[in-house]
């Protein structure tokens, strides 16, 4: 063949790309942030919402509500986002997204293949665990989660991808003694399987756990214990949410049914 006479339909190739990006463009820069929110609201199963949506999907400011299971409490945060055109080109819709105002930006990718987090890391409250796990909300939690996200894929069927989430300067409203310490559960999850470990950095309260999720209810189990000095102050309060084992020790355990000596959370 002729090269010559290819070159036409390469231009037309080309023109018909163009054009398409120009009008997936427009499309992004006229549609309303508050679809943002609608689609938040779908995905969270009414657990996510942005609230004081303005501007467009191009750009715009909101801001991010966590909502717990019965809707009665949130856990708010200002987010503002922006697009990146170049995205496009590769078949996703990606944005720099910033969560709140002296947050650092990170990058978010929608696509056929699900929801993309790049290189993610801010702060949320403490008070976001009694939301995760409602026993949990009882103690009143104190401090603040720092959430660092290398990579995280996620679609209908499966996760992928790893993160951290410190507890820092964790406290409770129903103990004297603050703060209990800084803890790390780091998670990874590939498939349909997650797995997280969690991990004591310092304080006199030390935290050991590890569990999974897949198709089923998420199980973790936890183990705490209490340097000598503050086992009087520590003790009664572990009693509230957790089993005193014979050792001295305390265990937890979150998600599915509780087995023999546990406590469901």
């Amino acid at each position: 063949m002729n090269p010559h006479n290819t070159r036409p339909l390469r231009y037309a190739i080309l023109a018909w790309a163009a054009g398409l990006s120009v009008y997936a463009i427009c499309l992004v820069a006229l549609a309303p942030a508050t679809l943002i929110d609608a689609g938040l609201q779908h995905a969270g199963g009414g657990r996510l919402r942005l609230a004081q949506a303005a501007g467009s999907l191009w750009s715009g400011t909101g801001q991010l509500e966590i909502r717990d299971a019965a809707g009665l409490r949130s856990v708010g945060r200002s987010l503002t986002w922006r697009a990146r055109p170049a995205s496009l080109l590769r078949g996703k819709l990606g944005f720099e997204v910033t969560l709140s105002q002296a947050g650092t930006p990170f990058s978010v990718e929608l696509s056929t293949s699900g929801v993309e987090v790049t290189r993610a890391d801010f702060v949320l409250p403490a008070a976001l665990l009694g939301m995760a796990a409602p026993r949990l909300a009882v103690i009143g939690p104190t401090g603040e989660l720092r959430v660092r996200i290398e990579h995280l894929l996620l679609s209908r069927t499966s996760v992928s991808g790893k993160g951290v989430i410190e507890w820092l300067d964790a406290g409770s409203t129903l103990t004297p003694v603050s703060p209990l310490g800084n803890y790390e559960l780091r998670v990874s999850g590939s498939g349909g399987q997650v797995d997280a470990t969690l991990h004591t950095l310092d304080g006199p309260l030390h935290l050991e756990g590890a569990g999974s999720g897949g198709s089923g209810p998420p199980a973790f189990v936890a183990t705490a214990r209490v340097d000598a000095p503050y086992q009087l102050q520590l003790a009664p309060f572990l009693r509230l949410i957790a089993v005193e084992r014979k050792d001295g020790a305390f265990e937890f355990q979150f998600g599915q049914s509780p087995a023999a000596g546990r406590t469901r959370l």
